[in-house]
């Protein structure tokens, strides 16, 4: 590879941190680990209704979960910042300033409802509407600059270059990929408000910010072509697209909620560890080997490539992931378990506490505490894992092999603090 491997994940704060975009994140960091390169984070916050801080954090906190660190981003930096695309302004006007003197682009003042009655007309007539007919692409320069002088409204669109010829590129995933040009319409690529479209916007940004591989998945296969057109209008090298296929629920369906989890933080709060996740998730679409199912991380950022990524729709199996999970549980030392653990020890400390010790412990309680539990302080029960974490490791040999979520010992072990007065009734036993 001549080029210095640089690659972003680039997600839009208007949610959470989704088992999808987590795998693209896996496979972009594991991918410039890999070769020794960079990689970029990217916040994509032009849509002011959804896009919130608070869903910033959320993106953020679930990638140091998983422990994907970005060397360029949000709290790091970076050469090539700002890294969110709202104090990004600048450099789209530079680039639109660019193919403006280079008369790559024409302003439209054609409206929203003159484009609608049209796209009507052409449905009513039984006819395919085939984008923007170029009404504007043969204004003299001179009359626009006078209708943008009077305070028209209009955008700026791309002079798609006539006779272009098929738009061709390798996919690192899908292989050779043709689309033909006399389909593309002139795309607008700024807004009348003067913002820029999706398409534009990110190309300016992985043109600046030097990205050598776009790995995304498949749903923006189709923007590719007209990213493509962009790039060469700013006389910019396109970079090595990947796109990576769709994640289904096991109905063969798109995955969704009411598949259940689909946040990388509810699968940290149902106890499943950050290693678990990064296998498990890699493993949706590539392969080390066609066999291996355990992967380390750090396997995992020697041996990634590519060339292993498959096409196929992957499918999410909770029931092999909860089956990875107790493994990777097994496999940890006592002390790791405990700084793992910490949520549920604390927990478990907390309801034995809770329980009155001073007569016989009934399937009552129990019940009890289980379902008061969200009001328990449970800063004393991790206090204590601080003060004497050897004795939390003592515990571990009763739940290692019998622990499938981090969750269990929660109920597991909460018997362990019930105190030298208590005693089980039969129910209870």
């Amino acid at each position: 590879m001549s080029r210095d491997i640089r690659v972003r994940f680039a997600p839009s704060p208007t949610g959470k941190l989704h088992i999808g975009g987590a795998r693209t994140a896996i496979y972009n960091w594991a991918f410039a680990r890999a070769h020794k390169g960079t990689f970029i984070l990217r916040i994509e916050d032009t849509d002011p209704k959804r896009s919130t801080e608070e869903n910033t954090q959320i993106i953020l906190r679930g990638l140091r979960w998983l422990g994907l660190s970005w060397d360029e981003g949000p709290e790091v930096g970076g050469a090539y910042g700002p890294y969110f695309q709202t104090q990004r302004g600048k450099t789209y006007n530079e680039a639109l300033q660019y193919l403006i003197d280079h008369d790559k682009v024409y302003p439209c003042f054609c409206s929203k409802e003159v484009l609608d009655q049209k796209r009507e007309a052409a449905e009513k007539a039984g006819q395919s509407y085939a984008g923007y007919d170029r009404t504007c692409r043969h204004i003299s320069p001179d009359d626009a600059q006078k209708r943008i002088d009077a305070g028209e409204d209009f955008v700026w669109r791309l002079k798609v270059p006539d006779n272009r010829g098929a738009i061709t590129f390798h996919d690192e995933v899908y292989g050779d990929m043709s689309f033909p040009s006399d389909v593309m319409d002139d795309m607008i690529l700024v807004r009348t408000d003067g913002s820029p479209t999706y398409n534009f916007a990110v190309v300016c940004d992985d043109s600046n910010m030097k990205i050598s591989h776009v790995i995304r998945g498949d749903d923006h296969l189709s923007n590719t072509p007209r990213q493509i057109l962009i790039y060469e209008a700013l006389d910019k090298e396109v970079p090595t697209f990947a796109h990576l296929s769709m994640i289904l629920g096991s109905d063969g369906k798109k995955l969704s909620k009411r598949h259940g989890a689909t946040s990388v933080e509810e699968y940290a709060k149902k106890g499943y560890l950050s290693d678990t996740m990064i296998n498990f998730l890699a493993l949706l679409g590539w392969s080390l080997d066609g066999e291996t199912t355990i992967i380390s991380r750090k396997t995992l950022a020697q041996e990634f490539s590519l060339g292993r990524i498959t096409k196929k729709d992957a499918i999410f199996d909770e029931t092999k992931l909860s089956w990875m999970n107790g493994q990777y549980i097994q496999r940890l030392s006592p002390a790791e378990w405990v700084e793992e653990s910490k949520p549920w020890l604390a927990r478990a400390d907390t309801i034995g506490s809770n329980i009155n010790t001073t007569h016989i412990v009934t399937s009552d309680d129990v019940k009890l505490n289980d379902n008061t539990i969200a009001n328990f302080d449970i800063s004393a029960g991790l206090d204590d894992i601080a003060q004497r974490p050897h004795f939390y490791e003592t515990l571990f040999p009763l739940v290692s092999q019998r622990e499938t979520y981090l969750t269990e010992s929660q109920d597991k072990l909460e018997y362990m603090f019930w105190g030298p007065h208590a005693k089980l009734d039969k129910k209870s036993s």
